[in-house]
């Protein structure tokens, strides 16, 4: 058997492997292996970001708010360009929504009140009486994710790893102090450090490995894209509603991509979008909006994958050199540069400056205990 040595195997070349490979390479040999024919087709290759520091759970605000440095300022040579652009995020209330818009106020960071009539003159077609209050953020930006990504995969190549391409994992095993990856086409990967950042696929990596699951569940999210014209939308904000049931943004400098922000159970797979989520999309942006939507010119699925308490799992598994780096849920670019730095230190049992509070917060054991 020819088994190719390495110090570190990552499984999966979407943003959690790149991040985690990147940071793990110039201490370790690292070896990023990816079952499709280019990095970041699935998840991280449909994504249309943006860094809000408000969104998601304690933990990806945490990371979120420890990765907005790099963004701002990314090591020298890292992309050719900037990997952000200020966009604000307008939060809109309908009457029913009220109260938790005054709750995303109490508890956020950065979240300014705004009136309807200020968030028309930014955005003259939303529809008069659709919202009776309003939020806005500030601070947030647009990231260019393909920049960010390739950015990362760069690193990892510059620091002598290797991202192996078309190297499905068939089998994984671990003897003589280390894991192995047999992938379809009969080639070995051996390393002491296993980490799983297989994205949709964690659980069923981790069973092939005869590691307990986490219990990930990969939802569906629907993205189209409408021409606004007559209006200039280039420098309107991101907007939806607060019960996060729709939400708008400008894309490509002229178009606006609409999303019905679903969340769809899903088996791992080539997600593809449904026609009824497409025409709720629709219909919820034309309620906000007075943009008639005569023709849908792109339509998208991708899948966002969650744990059980909708956290990240960031750490060891509890079977020896098993690492996880899964379940960014919505926050997986937004949190990239600190989850792989995170993961890294705790690789390497480094002390984690700066993420101590987070690191239990991500502990993928702490699923073993609750099941136990």
């Amino acid at each position: 058997m020819d088994i190719q040595r390495f110090e570190a195997l990552v499984v999966g070349a979407g943003i959690g492997g790149a991040t985690a490979a990147a940071h793990l390479a110039p201490t370790r040999r690292t070896a990023l292996i990816e079952a499709e024919e280019s990095a970041g087709y699935h998840t991280t290759g449909r994504s249309a970001a943006i860094w809000i520091l408000n969104y998601g759970t304690a933990d990806a605000q945490s990371l979120t708010a420890a990765s907005g440095d790099f963004f701002r300022n990314p090591p020298p040579g890292f992309a050719d360009a900037p990997l952000m652009a200020p966009r604000p995020v307008v939060h809109l209330a309908p009457e029913d929504q009220v109260p938790a818009l005054e709750a995303l106020m109490a508890r956020g960071e950065g979240i300014e009140p705004i009136t309807p009539g200020a968030v028309r003159a930014m955005v003259p077609a939303l529809r008069p009486g659709y919202a009776v209050a309003a939020a806005i953020e500030r601070n947030a930006f647009d990231m260019d994710v393909a920049a960010l990504h390739a950015g990362f995969l760069r690193l990892l190549r510059a620091h002598g790893g290797v991202l192996a391409l078309r190297r499905r994992a068939g089998r994984l095993w671990h003897e003589g102090g280390a894991w192995h990856a047999e992938t379809r086409d009969g080639t070995v990967f051996a390393a002491p450090v296993l980490v799983n950042a297989a994205g949709a696929w964690g659980d069923e990596v981790a069973r092939m490995a005869g590691v307990a699951p986490l219990g990930l569940q990969p939802k569906r999210r629907t993205a189209l894209i409408v021409d606004p014209a007559p209006h200039d939308v280039t420098a309107w904000p991101l907007l939806g509603d607060v019960a996060h049931s729709w939400y708008a943004r400008p894309e490509a400098r002229s178009k606006l991509m609409v999303s019905p922000a679903d969340e769809t159970d899903s088996d791992p797979l080539d997600a593809q979008p449904d026609e009824l989520d497409v025409a709720i999309a629709v219909d919820r942006f034309e309620t906000a909006l007075d943009i008639p939507v005569r023709r849908v010119e792109h339509r998208w699925a991708g899948l966002r994958t969650f744990t059980p308490d909708r956290g990240l799992a960031i750490g060891p598994s509890g079977t020896p050199g098993f690492f996880w780096n899964c379940g960014q849920g919505g926050y997986g670019i937004q949190t990239a540069p600190a989850a792989g730095r995170l993961l890294a230190m705790l690789v390497n049992g480094e002390d984690p400056e700066g993420l101590r509070d987070v690191v239990p917060l991500v502990d993928p054991r702490r699923f073993a205990k609750v099941t136990a």
